[in-house]
């Protein structure tokens, strides 16, 4: 279970880097990229899949390793 939260700490960390990549692109933060495609402010592009593509990889991530703290914790 240590080195299954080791993995997945070490792929949050890489899709963050993605994420900021992305944000530094397109000089705008995650959450306002988000709010403003989903407004249908932005064009859909390729780029702007994958960059909600990485938000929701994020997001699984960190629940994942959340719930395996959880168990960890619990035991």
């Amino acid at each position: 279970m240590r080195y299954e939260l080791r993995f997945l700490q070490a792929n949050i960390q890489r899709a963050e880097q993605k994420l900021h990549a992305f944000e530094i692109r397109f000089g705008m933060s995650t959450a306002d990229f988000l709010r403003r495609y989903e407004d249908d402010e932005l064009q859909e592009t390729l780029d702007f899949v994958e960059w909600i593509g990485e938000y929701r990889l994020l997001d699984r991530l960190r629940e994942k390793a959340s719930t395996l703290q959880e168990i960890r914790f619990a035991n």
